[in-house]
């Protein structure tokens, strides 16, 4: 609401949307049959101190306290923090496990998760040990929850037919042998659908022109510079 802030949001109807609103749909499946999930991101039920220990349990925070704790005003940098946290899987402590292959008897089925609240709890409760297990949607649903409850408004982003090029050539490669046989060499995939998070902030470190949505991802891929 404060017209000075980085994260500053003049239009009230987005601020209800974006900030406000604890409850959302959450776009899945593919583009011949997209399905809506209800999804409770509840950032006002008492997470505040989860999401503040969530910041002070990152490698940021563990590699040099006082630079962390100085630039928690920039929502660039806590983005960047909650992008790595909300995942567990590079070690870190972080919120949720993901998985996508396999059995998930002994633990939560990702298609079971409904909302941010329980997920965030139970991360508290089992020491900050990652819940298992989640996927794209329950990523980004719960940094939405996170990022709102800090502040920062949030929105979720659904694809469908989403290319993942591995080697920076933005294309989807295919190989094929003279008789036409695929060849499975290629690490290029195209998902039935991905969900990701936009968060509203300006960019003065790039100028005006890139002020608004920016675009973060807590789904475990590929390593981003280590």
């Amino acid at each position: 609401w404060l017209s000075g802030d980085d994260v500053y949001m003049s239009n009230e109807n987005e601020r209800q949307e974006y900030v406000l609103n604890e409850n959302g749909i959450i776009f899945v499946g593919n583009a011949r049959y997209i399905e809506a999930r209800g999804w409770y991101y509840g950032q006002f039920q008492d997470l505040l101190n989860i999401c503040l220990t969530m910041l002070d349990l990152s490698l940021y925070y563990r590699q040099d306290p006082a630079m962390d704790v100085s630039r928690r005003g920039d929502p660039k940098y806590v983005g960047r923090v909650i992008s790595s946290m909300i995942n567990g899987n590079d070690n870190d402590n972080g919120v949720l496990l993901g998985k996508w292959q396999g059995s998930f008897h002994s633990h939560e089925n990702p298609s079971r998760w409904d909302g941010s609240v329980v997920i965030l709890k139970k991360w508290r409760q089992d020491n900050y040990r990652p819940v298992q297990y989640g996927q794209c949607w329950v990523f980004a649903g719960v940094m939405c929850t996170v990022l709102r409850c800090l502040g920062i408004p949030t929105r979720l982003v659904s694809n469908f037919n989403s290319a993942h090029d591995v080697d920076r050539n933005l294309s989807i490669d295919k190989y094929y042998d003279s008789s036409g046989r695929s060849l499975n060499i290629s690490k290029d995939s195209t998902w039935d659908y991905h969900v990701w998070n936009e968060s509203w902030f300006i960019r003065p470190d790039l100028g005006r022109a890139y002020n608004g949505w920016q675009v973060l991802d807590a789904t475990p891929q590929e390593q981003s510079r280590g």
